[in-house]
């Protein structure tokens, strides 16, 4: 009985039952498009935090870079300046070996002056400059020697 009640309710008012299920399906789908979009936002912020910290992770991981390279760079730069330090006394004591067998008779004798330098330096140009004849071109084949060469040979 309530059933038939409703019904002819329905056939007298069928516009505003139209009108409340439209509502009621219009809020239903309000609430989950408001859900989906809540639900990407809190997806957007969680990759956005991952990224974040991917990031800050990435410049940390730049920084102990660059602090590495540097300490190497000091480090290699005291090794070589150290080197350099060791090496000054034996070019030095070279040097002055270099002299003092200059200044003896021997040395004297072959220890050029700046001009034989340059005069040797004249002389080494002068012989790569100079074009050297061209070979002469025989007519004749080389010959082929009549006898072969022993088993020994």
């Amino acid at each position: 009985m309530i059933g038939a009640a409703l019904l002819a309710l329905a056939r007298r008012h069928w516009p505003l039952a139209i009108a409340t299920l439209s509502a009621a399906m219009f809020a239903g789908l309000l609430l989950a498009t408001q859900a989906e979009r809540d639900a990407a936002r809190q997806a957007l912020a969680t990759e956005q935090a991952g990224r974040r910290a991917d990031h800050d992770r990435a410049e940390r991981q730049r920084a102990e870079q660059e602090r590495g390279f540097a300490e190497q760079l000091a480090g290699a730069t005291a090794a070589f300046a150290d080197r350099l330090a060791a090496r000054a006394p034996v070019i030095l004591r070279s040097t002055n070996t270099v002299r003092e067998y200059a200044q003896t008779d021997a040395g004297r004798a072959r220890c050029l002056g700046a001009d034989r330098v340059r005069g040797l330096d004249a002389y080494r140009a002068a012989l790569a400059g100079a074009d050297p004849a061209p070979a002469g071109r025989g007519a004749d084949a080389v010959r082929a020697e009549p006898d072969p060469a022993p088993a020994g040979r």
